[in-house]
């Protein structure tokens, strides 16, 4: 995984507070990251605005942003 050289970046992911020493270089890094590599059936919104999986590679993420990823989940 690729790192941008900064101080840190606090985010809130799924309303808990996180706080990055080595802040992911794009949403794609960090949905990887949270979802242990299984991005399939995941969506992701950034400031309550949806971002599709096409463009998280080049979504960069900001101090304070408020993240929420969702799995998809079969049932009856």
């Amino acid at each position: 995984m690729f790192y941008i050289n900064t101080k840190g970046m606090t985010v809130t992911i799924n309303q808990q507070t996180r706080f990055f020493e080595h802040p992911p270089a794009n949403l794609s890094d960090l949905v990887e990251s949270e979802t242990k590599g299984k991005t399939r059936g995941i969506a992701v919104a950034i400031n309550d605005q949806v971002v599709p999986k096409a463009i998280w590679i080049e979504t960069i993420l900001q101090e304070n942003d408020q993240i929420l990823i969702i799995s998809a989940t079969q049932g009856g």
